[in-house]
C-alpha cells in the first residue's frame, strides 16, 4: 500500500469506489469496517461526518458522504 496525499485526485475516486462496492456487499456497518480494515483502511467517526483513513498510520484518504457512511 502506497501513502497518498490528498492532491491525488484519481487514486481518492478509485478507493471511494472500492468503498462503496464494500458498503453495498456488506449489510451491517460492523461488517463493512472489518472488510476495509482487510484493504488497510479504516473508518473514524467524527462530528463533521465520517473520514477514511489509511492503517495503521491513520493519514486521512477523504471524508465520507454522509449516505456512504449511513
Amino acid at each position: 500500500m502506497s501513502i497518498l496525499s490528498n492532491q491525488d485526485q484519481f487514486a481518492t475516486a478509485k478507493i471511494v469506489e472500492l468503498v462503496i462496492g464494500e458498503r453495498t456487499k456488506a449489510l451491517p456497518k460492523r461488517k463493512w469496517k472489518h472488510c476495509l480494515a482487510g484493504y488497510g483502511y479504516s473508518i473514524r467517526e467524527r462530528n463533521a461526518g465520517d473520514v477514511l483513513e489509511t492503517l495503521p498510520h491513520h493519514i486521512e484518504v477523504c471524508t465520507l458522504a454522509a449516505e456512504i457512511a449511513a
